[in-house]
């Protein structure tokens, strides 16, 4: 009884949630360290990560106070949970700092592979879409930014430069879907239409999973080291750049952690996004890509699903239904009497589980 009790505390402390998320990022790469001991030091998992996270956590102590002293404060939505009112005033565009440092370190870690590059302008691409919008939401002093659709062209267009570039530098890139069981769909050109979908639908959700202290890092550093094992066996160096997100994943929850000092905002999870489904397409492991993502995947279909209900029950009066208290889900949660800790620590665990299952079955 004491040893549940003693865990369920870990779970909803801020402290041992962030342990936690470490000690699971270490056994997952743990389970592969015998195939990583006969590789060069530099294609390892454990040393980029960790470079990256004491880079990207240190640099937010230096970083944040700027970000207070310029008044870069979140605009906190009127329409959210009311605990979220609290966090008025507290600085955003995060990203700025830890998305550089995963990029930089992984560019000189890997000599400036050709792919390298090529993820990294992506992530870079998105963002600067994500910039974009948190400077318009804090010039306009409301949580509205850029339009949906600007962003969403953005998107595509950066989407669409990736998918060019793979076709010119990879003629023979594989156009094959591969699914569990030896599954194998030939898509042909109609497979460069799923990665643009890819790339844009991934990096809106986990724009969507953003909205509560420590979320998207946290379940960001899980996805990205898991997608770093499955990787691997067919390019070490996006193997270096995803432990390298990863790492500076962990740095950022250090200063994001409830109760948050800083919020990544649009420029952290729209970039982390890009980088993961840039990461997969390279690899040609979508489906791994997919398994890992399951939160991401998720929270977005929650709102999909709530818009979609509301508006197949809107009466005479122009009001709808709502499936969910609120969406994404994570809100829903929190309406529903969860703690922000709380709900944060489960979406740890069952990323965890999610990235362990992809490493054994993509």
């Amino acid at each position: 009884m004491e040893a549940n009790i003693s865990s369920a505390k870990t779970i909803s402390n801020p402290s041992g949630k962030t342990l936690l998320i470490f000690l699971a990022l270490v056994l997952i790469s743990g389970a592969t360290i015998s195939d990583f001991l006969i590789i060069q030091q530099q294609f390892t998992l454990v040393l980029p990560l960790s470079v990256c996270a004491l880079i990207s956590g240190a640099l937010g102590y230096w970083i944040v106070p700027i970000l207070q002293k310029l008044k870069a404060q979140q605009v906190i939505r009127e329409d959210g949970p009311a605990a979220h009112l609290t966090k008025a005033g507290t600085p955003t565009m995060g990203g700025i700092f830890f998305i550089p440092v995963a990029v930089i370190i992984a560019l000189v870690w890997t000599k400036f592979a050709p792919d390298i590059i090529a993820v990294s302008m992506v992530t870079l691409g998105y963002a600067t879409i994500g910039w974009i919008d948190d400077w318009q939401i804090l010039q306009r002093k409301s949580n509205k930014g850029i339009s949906p659709r600007m962003k969403l062209i953005l998107q595509i267009l950066i989407a669409v430069i990736f998918c060019l570039w793979m076709l010119w530098s990879k003629p023979s890139s594989i156009t094959d879907l591969t699914l569990p069981f030896h599954i194998v769909l030939p898509l042909g050109f109609f497979f460069w239409f799923l990665a643009g979908f890819v790339l844009v639908a991934e990096s809106n959700s986990t724009n969507l999973t953003d909205g509560v202290d420590g979320l998207a890092a946290g379940t960001g550093a899980i996805a990205f080291l898991g997608l770093g094992v499955i990787v691997f066996s067919s390019s070490p160096e996006l193997t270096i750049f995803s432990a390298c997100c990863s790492g500076a994943c962990l740095g950022f929850v250090l200063h994001n952690r409830n109760k948050a000092s800083v919020f990544m905002g649009d420029t952290g999870s729209l970039a982390l996004g890009g980088a993961l489904a840039a990461i997969g397409l390279l690899a040609g492991n979508l489906w791994g890509l997919f398994i890992i993502s399951g939160i991401f995947f998720i929270e977005s279909i929650s709102v999909i699903a709530q818009v979609s209900y509301y508006k197949a029950t809107k009466g005479p009066d122009g009001k709808g239904k709502r499936l969910f208290l609120m969406a994404p889900i994570h809100h829903h949660l929190e309406l529903s009497g969860l703690s922000e800790t709380q709900i944060v620590g489960m979406f740890y665990l069952i990323n965890i589980f999610l990235a362990v299952l992809a490493i054994v079955f993509a």
